[in-house]
């Protein structure tokens, strides 16, 4: 009897590569469109938690010097301590939100699970303040976050990792898009 072999690794990537193509083409361009429409003095702001926050960092750097859109973070470590010792850890990303966010910024806000309340108190700071806000999720397709951005990105998987190459690759691509054009 012949013993199959298991290929980790090529189904991995097959599942991540199905994952990452299954992209809704007109939410892609109305990101785009929306990310033109910022203004000079407006940017780009970018928030999530552990590996969000990391994606939210190299995104916010490749919008800034590849397609020349002002972006921002707020994971200095200094901020979010002093925010959640002073306001709650589930209220430290909105309250950077009450002091950093202008008219006519915009939000992108990343949970795998859509359910960190610290990303979804800065969803209703963002909807308090009339920022545009864009969502990355995962898990469940009827997570609180996913119901509260004007527009929804959702990645169909459990798996956080899978999750989170998704929305890293979703991003980078728009910020090579613009870049291009």
């Amino acid at each position: 009897m012949k013993i199959k072999k298991y290929n980790f690794l090529k189904d991995y990537y097959l599942d991540l590569s199905k994952l990452i193509s299954d992209f809704e083409n007109d939410k892609f361009l109305m990101i785009i469109d929306q990310l033109k429409k910022l203004k000079k003095n407006n940017k780009l702001i970018l928030a999530g938690n552990g590996g969000s926050a990391s994606i939210a960092n190299h995104v916010a750097v490749d919008f800034t010097k590849i397609a020349g859109i002002r972006s921002i973070t707020f994971n200095e470590s200094n901020l979010i301590t002093c925010f959640a010792n002073d306001y709650g850890y589930e209220n430290w990303v909105s309250q950077s939100l009450k002091n950093y966010a202008i008219k006519g910024d915009m939000c992108i806000l990343i949970s795998s699970s859509g359910k960190s309340k610290n990303i979804i108190n800065a969803a209703k700071e963002c909807k308090k303040k009339n920022i545009f806000l864009i969502t990355l999720t995962g898990f469940d397709v009827n997570n609180p976050l996913k119901k509260m951005g004007n527009i929804n990105l959702w990645v169909n998987s459990k798996k956080y990792n899978y999750v989170e190459m998704t929305h890293h690759v979703w991003l980078v691509s728009l910020a090579d898009y613009l870049s291009e054009k």
